[in-house]
């Protein structure tokens, strides 16, 4: 009776440290290391259904950090700007033949680019598909109304997890606003809803 009593102490235990996320939530793997994403589907929902519809179809493995943004002459550490990757140079092919998606700018959304949050580059608006941007440091010139177009750019969730996986990535060897060797990326996969809380 004791023994039943302990395991199912146990049990509860293991339940009370695990909870289903209220948001849906990414795994980006590099060769740096990880960083874990979480999506804001309620705030920007096409946005975030084109992006899972990306990672579920296995588009990003195998894919690539290609361009950046930084401050030149500024420790790694206190660095700013982004990294920007997709499939543009692993598979454009692809990348042609997808549809645009529909933009939602942070006007709407409510979402800013700020420290770690993750974006949709695009040309024109509703040109947006599978490549994207992660923000070092707060990058609000992307912002709606702030933006050279004034529509902005289409934020959807934010880095949790793995900022300093994202500032290694930055700080490596580029010429202009690229990187000169591609910065693989591995893959980017759903993390399991049940997972144990930060």
């Amino acid at each position: 009776m004791k023994k039943c009593i302990f395991l199912l102490f146990i049990l509860v235990l293991v339940n009370c440290k695990q909870t289903k996320y209220k948001n849906p939530h990414v795994m980006l793997s590099t060769t740096y290391g990880e960083a874990e994403i979480e999506l804001f589907p309620e705030n920007a929902p096409q946005t975030v259904a084109a992006f899972l519809s990306n990672v579920d179809s296995g588009f990003y493995k195998n894919s690539s950090f290609y361009r950046l943004l930084s401050n030149e002459n500024v420790p790694p550490e206190n660095n700013t700007g982004l990294i920007q990757g997709g499939i543009f140079i692993s598979n454009p092919s692809l990348l042609v033949r997808l549809p645009g998606i529909a933009h939602e700018p942070t006007s709407k959304t409510h979402l800013s680019h700020t420290d770690g949050a993750i974006s949709l580059a695009r040309n024109n608006p509703g040109t947006a598909s599978t490549e994207f941007f992660i923000c070092i440091g707060d990058q609000t010139q992307f912002d709606a109304k702030q933006s050279f177009d004034r529509l902005g750019f289409a934020t959807f969730g934010k880095v949790i997890n793995g900022m300093d996986v994202i500032r290694r990535l930055q700080n490596n060897v580029h010429e202009g606003q690229y990187f000169k060797y591609q910065m693989r990326i591995l893959n980017i996969e759903r993390v399991k809803e049940e997972a144990v809380s930060h």
